[in-house]
């Protein structure tokens, strides 16, 4: 009788320190657009190793990818407002509430890898500022994800100069990046990332604009033959959480996110380059034709371009100018 009111005891116990041991774990859902497979995803997956590894399960991770859960354009709110806790979207979904996030699709501004490294750096004159009036939304920045530059798609050749954009319907995925294609003699149309290879496929516009790391991913060489190597914004995403639900963890808790988070940052940005090259190389072998421009080309583009700045100065006030400043200044 002893021994069975023994195990009777041990098994309550057990069962108190297991209800316990699952109260204490922190759930973090994670909405993408993009899929799993994608450089983003993976970058995502890294984050949930090293995070449920160094919490040792007190913090477990959920991943819900290709837009099951909200679209690109729908994660600020979602974010903000709490309805999820944590989110992937790209910097210019912000756009609305802070006009100066589009300083990185100012075009040809930072056209290289040492500039956009300088940029991007945490506390930089450039994203300190902007992270600082994201929060503002409702969501803090966790870190960044390297998405690469940009580039055109299109079917029958090359876009080399603004006259090959004029009268075409542009895919965009930013209201600058609008301006630009604008300025230039087209028509953009927004699209969400997730709809851009409906839209090829369908004809719905004439020409695309995304990151290359895209087009493997979304095997975008199935609707598009021809890339044109523009590199005129650099592509970058944000990891956001909800600030609410930040400030109600734990010390500890948010120590080991953010410790896992700048690893994961670290990875996605040294990797860039590599994922850059091999979707190329992917493009390549799958048929599409990969242009790059000629230096009279990017001349012509620029030339096309400054009305962009004009107006970006117009939307973004005080603090659009101080990031493009400190922006220009990097090259110094």
């Amino acid at each position: 009788m002893k021994l069975a009111r023994f195990a009777v005891g041990l098994a309550a116990g057990l069962a108190l320190t297991v209800s316990a041991a699952w109260a204490e774990t922190t759930t973090l859902r994670i909405t993408l657009q993009l899929p799993l497979k994608s450089h983003l995803g993976e970058n995502l997956s890294l984050f949930k190793q090293k995070l449920e590894e160094i919490s040792k399960g007190e913090i477990a991770v959920e991943i819900y990818d290709s837009a099951q859960l909200y679209k690109d354009n729908e994660v600020p709110q979602a974010v903000g407002s709490g309805s999820i806790e944590m989110g992937v979207a790209s910097l210019t979904r912000y756009v609305g509430d802070v006009p100066a996030v589009d300083v990185f699709y100012m075009p040809f501004l930072l056209n290289s890898e040492e500039l956009v490294r300088k940029a991007v750096a945490p506390g930089s004159p450039v994203r300190g500022p902007l992270d600082e009036a994201i929060l503002e939304t409702g969501a803090r920045v966790v870190w960044w994800q390297a998405y690469g530059g940009s580039v055109l798609l299109s079917n029958g050749g090359p876009i080399k100069t603004p006259a090959d954009v004029v009268g075409k319907k542009v895919r965009v995925f930013g209201k600058t990046l609008g301006e630009w294609i604008k300025a230039a003699g087209g028509a953009p149309t927004l699209v969400s990332g997730s709809e851009q290879y409906i839209a090829y496929q369908r004809g719905t516009v004439d020409v695309g604009m995304t990151g290359v790391s895209g087009v493997k991913s979304r095997r975008l060489w199935e609707v598009m033959d021809t890339i044109t190597v523009t590199n005129n914004a650099d592509i970058e995403f944000i990891v956001v959480v909800n600030e609410q639900f930040w400030q109600g963890l734990s010390d500890q808790k948010r120590a080991w996110i953010t410790e896992a988070a700048l690893f994961a940052e670290n990875d996605v940005r040294d990797r860039m380059t590599k994922i850059e090259t091999e979707a190329y190389d992917a493009a390549r072998e799958n048929g599409m034709t990969v242009y790059e421009l000629s230096d009279a080309e990017v001349a012509a583009w620029m030339e096309a371009a400054q009305p962009v700045y004009d107006q970006f100065l117009a939307d973004s006030g005080d603090l659009g100018a101080k990031v493009l400043t400190a922006a220009r200044a990097l090259g110094n």
